[in-house]
């Protein structure tokens, strides 16, 4: 990912040394812990801000535009160019090694000027970044004709990317988190500059002071990995309100649970990348209405549920004796074995994803749709339950498009029938439905409806399939919400909720995105 400044050509001679080997071995080093800071502030940015693909894409550009500044600083390096690259990178391992810390930290203390704070941290390390192989090849120069240079350099440079740019989602953020990842990475710009302090000891003035200066910054960033579970606890406290009895990185995203009192089941909540997910007080009437009007209307045998990794959802559908199958296709696997573990939250959701007739799948679900229609074996579904979260992004998007509901309708028996939660269609009126249109663009009757969940509000669902909804007669025992004679009522929509004209949402244009993005970043503003 660096980019290389100008550099002017010198002779070659034969031969490089044993610094001019560890220089270059150094490359690898560097481009990887550039690319780490990278991906973490990225990372970080969608987590607390929410629209992964807007915050990576411009965490990158303002990334890149500070590595060519940085670039083009370098021309003004002239003096002590080894001095001058092991100040370099004592500033790169500290500033980008302690930057998830200090950004959890700050969202935390004050959320107020989190992202000022953000993008000036990642243009600061972008130009130091930008520095470092410019340096580096003129440090190399004496050693290598122009062409053998650069292309030495670059080798080494794109190696590093390439090698953490896969660890990075599969095997760094899973097993140390983002915190600790930085950490390690720091470090290592640390060691960079150890070993450019011992390489060039002989040229370098005040090497006393550049010995303290590199064993205090490493001892720090050591420090901080020790301690880097307190300073999460810290952060997420202060974020949560509540106590933080689980927290995690998956590939996926980021997970927590918090509690307000210990043996307080009905405090429990979850937060997915900082939005809530359910509160344990009130989640029934939310699972409640997501799946009993279309299970009771329907008495399936076969159900898929797409999301709903929590088994809340499951829980609810055993409640049918209809049901002899349930599929849950979730992305996630740290959430279904959370889930499936924790005897807190099996309490929750009654131990569902344990029962003999539930089959938890790790998938994503677009893929896993389209590989069943593939399979000549599929037996379709009698009924679909569709538990996503909100379409805050594009990666979630694509999930509420016509491309997906055409796959999931393939998937229907002839007399099948799904349910989508879908939003708030009182603070998110045109996302809501831009989702019912978009249903019905793919042929789909649907019967959109609604219930008050008080954690959330006004809440959203929509039932849809190739026939008409034909309203139960029916339902299971135990219900604390739904019943008979008010299930008419969640059909009602009243004026400030009635439908409002709405595109369909497509693969190639995610409408749905940016009308939910901004429906309620004004109800953040206004509340």
């Amino acid at each position: 990912m660096n980019k290389v400044a100008a550099i002017t050509t010198d002779d070659a001679v034969p031969g490089p040394s044993a610094a001019e080997i560890a220089l270059l071995a150094s490359v690898f080093v560097i481009a990887a812990c550039g690319l780490v800071y990278e991906l973490a502030a990225g990372t970080l940015a969608s987590y607390l801000l929410g629209d992964s693909v807007l915050q990576f894409s411009t965490i990158i550009g303002t990334y890149l535009f500070a590595m060519g500044v940085g670039s083009w600083l370098s021309r003004y390096l002239e003096r002590q160019l080894a001095a001058q690259f092991l100040r370099i990178e004592l500033l790169v391992g500290v500033i980008g090694g302690l930057m998830p810390a200090i950004l959890f930290l700050a969202n935390a203390v004050a959320p107020s000027p989190f992202r000022g704070l953000l993008y000036g941290l990642v243009l600061l390390v972008g130009v130091l970044v930008g520095l470092e192989i410019p340096l580096v090849m003129r440090l190399l120069r004496r050693q290598y004709a122009l062409k053998d240079l650069v292309s030495q350099v670059l080798t080494f440079d794109y190696l590093g990317a390439l090698g953490v740019s896969i660890a990075f989602p599969l095997l760094l953020l899973p097993q140390l988190g983002l915190i600790r990842t930085s950490l390690v990475f720091g470090m290592m710009n640390i060691a960079v500059a150890g070993w450019a302090l011992w390489l060039f000891r002989g040229e370098l003035r005040l090497l006393r002071s550049h010995v303290v200066a590199t064993l205090a910054c490493f001892a720090l960033l050591l420090f901080a990995f020790f301690n880097a579970d307190r300073i999460t606890r810290f952060s997420e406290d202060r974020y949560y309100a509540d106590n933080v009895i689980y927290a995690a990185s998956s590939p996926y995203q980021r997970i927590v649970v918090t509690q307000r009192r210990a043996g307080d089941d009905g405090s429990v909540r979850l937060w997915l990348n900082g939005n809530l997910q359910f509160h344990a007080r009130d989640e029934y009437r939310y699972h409640e209405s997501l799946v009993h009007p279309l299970l009771a209307s329907l008495k399936p045998r076969r159900v898929l549920v797409l999301g709903g990794g929590d088994g809340m959802a499951v829980r609810e559908i055993l409640r049918h004796q209809s049901v002899a199958e349930v599929t849950l296709v979730d992305l996630d696997p740290e959430i279904t074995r959370l889930f499936m573990a924790q005897p807190l939250l099996m309490r929750l959701n009654g131990d569902a994803l344990h029962s003999p007739k539930v089959q938890v799948i790790n998938a994503d679900a677009f893929q896993w749709l389209q590989a069943m229609l593939d399979d000549p074996a599929t037996q379709p579904f009698d009924a679909i339950v569709i538990d996503f979260p909100d379409p805050s992004n594009y990666s979630l998007g694509k999930l509420y498009t016509t491309s997906f509901y055409q796959l999931v309708e393939q998937n229907l028996a002839a007399s099948g029938q799904m349910v989508v939660q879908t939003t708030s269609p009182l603070h998110a009126r045109k996302s809501y439905w831009t989702v019912v249109a978009t249903l019905e663009a793919v042929g789909l009757t649907t019967a959109p409806y609604h219930a008050l969940v008080p954690s959330f509000g006004e809440w959203g669902f929509v039932i849809a399939g190739r026939r008409p909804y034909v309203l139960p007669e029916t339902f299971p025992d135990g219900l604390r919400f739904v019943n008979t004679s008010s299930l008419p009522l969640l059909f009602d929509f009243p004026p400030d909720m009635a439908r409002v004209p709405a595109e369909q949402n497509r693969l190639s244009n995610q409408a749905l995105v940016t009308t939910f993005e901004q429906e309620w970043g004004a109800v953040g503003s206004d509340y």
